[in-house]
């Protein structure tokens, strides 16, 4: 079948094999241009189909020859229906880590379980041995608590105020003003549960109890702090919430880990164009605005960048910068530099339904979020007759 990108709202309903495949073998090519020296050998990845968690995958098995294991919950292909773009990612990297000569195996289902969890343990312990690596880059809208059966749902709401602010759809290119009230105690409790360090911390458990930590072993969690722009939606509502309990919990595995020789800690990312950020009221604008302020300073980073710096410079090397004063790698740095955050500021006030086409990068912004699902892509051709049923050879679960 010929497959065209079909997007409602904030939301692509197809993806591309093909175009996943090609955004794989650059992300590869980056890595392998860029990452030298010793690194994991062993490495899980809870989170790893697609955004941060697919480029930390290609980071540890391309950068540093690991053996890998990923988790992930993505559908395949069912009739007319496209496979979502994590399944074709898996697919992708699972083929080109063969052709490399580098294990790789996947577990596909809800990381929340107690099953996968489960599973994955199974086949931690069976192809690779105790892990030195664990990357916790879970992204999910509901949890199920696997222990009471509750189930959670997330929110994006600021605490305490209503907050009113310019929306931009960047389908369409209209600017308009958004109101959120603000988040009940319940869902601010909810998001915390969803989005917080709890599962995480099951995750280490798990793997403790298991046998399964590797002498030195590291685990990473990744967010997000931002500018005072997204401040009331983001890091001050209950996403900021969740994240504060994310940060937390980095303290309490670090005690743990430390008896190991280990270390628990959160990386603070930059704004990406994701199918979260995209939802989130102002992030389309903020983002599209710091599109325009960091390529013109030859600064523009995708997660692949970002994970290559994190890997390389920060995790693996052999003097990392120091940590912020809460113990977090930053490699948001470029993002928050005093310069971009000015221009960026001084671009939101002007930006008006008359000029934001000018003022932002917003061709620069629809065309990441179509990449995301395969689409976009220089040397794939989107007028071939493509198969959607792709197949993950080694899928567990």
């Amino acid at each position: 079948m010929i497959i065209r990108p079909q997007s409602k709202g904030f939301i692509c309903l197809t993806a591309h094999p093909a175009g996943c495949a090609q955004n794989v073998r650059e992300q590869i090519a980056h890595v392998r241009a860029r990452i030298k020296g010793p690194g994991p050998k062993n490495v899980l990845v809870i989170g790893s189909s697609t955004g941060y968690g697919l480029s930390s995958r290609i980071a540890a098995a391309f950068g540093y020859g690991a053996k890998t294991v990923g988790v992930f919950f993505a559908n395949a292909a069912e009739g007319k229906r496209t496979a979502a773009p994590g399944w074709y990612n898996t697919a992708a990297f699972e083929r080109e880590a063969a052709a490399a000569g580098l294990a790789a195996y996947s577990v596909n289902g809800d990381a929340y379980s107690d099953d996968i969890k489960a599973k994955t343990l199974a086949v931690v312990k069976e192809k690779l041995g105790p892990v030195d690596l664990i990357v916790y880059s879970l992204a999910s809208p509901r949890r199920t608590h696997p222990r009471t059966g509750e189930v959670f749902n997330s929110t994006l709401k600021p605490i305490l105020r209503t907050y009113t602010s310019k929306t931009l759809n960047f389908q369409t290119g209209q600017m308009a003003d958004v109101t959120i009230e603000p988040a009940t105690q319940t869902e601010i409790n909810h998001t915390v549960a969803v989005m917080g360090g709890d599962d995480w911390a099951l995750w280490i458990d798990a793997l403790e109890s298991a046998g399964l930590l590797a002498p030195g072993a590291v685990t990473v969690a990744y967010s997000y702090a931002g500018p005072e722009a997204t401040a009331a939606i983001y890091r001050r509502g209950t996403i900021g919430r969740a994240k504060d309990h994310l940060e937390a919990t980095a303290h309490r595995l670090e005690e743990r880990l430390a008896r190991l020789g280990g270390r628990a800690v959160v990386s603070v990312n930059k704004a990406l164009v994701t199918q979260a950020s995209a939802a989130i009221p102002v992030m389309p604008l903020y983002i599209s605005l710091l599109f325009k302020s960091m390529k013109a300073r030859g600064l523009h980073e995708g997660c692949v960048e970002q994970m290559t710096r994190l890997f390389g410079d920060h995790l693996y090397a052999a003097t990392p910068p120091p940590t912020d004063e809460i113990e977090r790698i930053r490699v948001d740095d470029w993002e928050m530099r005093p310069d971009i955050q000015q221009e960026v500021g001084r671009r939101w006030e002007k930006a008006r339904p008359d000029n934001v086409e000018r003022l932002t990068d917003l061709a620069g912004y629809r065309d990441e979020f179509f990449k995301l699902f395969g689409f976009g892509f220089s040397g794939v051709d989107y007028d071939a007759d493509v198969n959607p049923s792709v197949s993950i050879p080694s899928i567990a679960g």
